[in-house]
């Protein structure tokens, strides 16, 4: 079983985004029973809201219900839950290395290191432009997604 929080400052834009399009994938796959996928927040600002209704809006185009989801603000014990925390930004993983310290593990992560490129994802809560974030982060999930696939092959050898 893998276990993967993706993160973003308050958890109604990209890391529910990010959430809600990996566990897509992985269904797609045939894998979704070897992952528990998650989203949370670095600060209380939108604990408990709904996913911003772009987003919202954005998922639904494309068959993915997040009626359900409210805003989580993860604290240290998230660490030990999770084999991987993914942030969006390096704004969030400085946040995040203040909730949980240290990282011995080396589960944080950006989400765009995954594409060989270390840049923050698109923040559409300022900009506006959600278009960019989805292909942001359809291409981080995409390219996490076939580290974890590669990973495992290499395993089985």
């Amino acid at each position: 079983m893998i276990k993967i929080l993706f993160i973003c400052h308050g958890n109604i834009c990209r890391s529910p985004m990010a959430e809600y399009i990996f566990k897509k994938m992985i269904k797609d796959e045939g894998i979704a029973d070897d992952f528990i996928v998650s989203s949370a927040a670095t600060s209380y600002e939108e604990y408990g809201n709904p996913i911003y209704p772009p987003v919202k809006k954005l998922l639904k185009g494309i068959g993915i219900n997040c009626d359900s989801h409210r805003a989580y603000r993860m604290d240290k014990s998230d660490y030990d839950k999770y084999d991987l925390l993914i942030c969006m930004d390096s704004r969030n993983l400085r946040n995040l290395k203040n909730i949980i310290g240290d990282d011995p593990e080396n589960k944080v992560h950006l989400l765009m290191e995954y594409t060989g490129n270390s840049r923050d994802v698109a923040d559409p809560y300022y900009s506006g432009d959600f278009d960019a974030t989805w292909r942001d982060i359809n291409e981080g999930c995409g390219a996490l997604l076939n580290e974890i696939k590669w990973k495992r092959w290499n395993e089985r050898k």
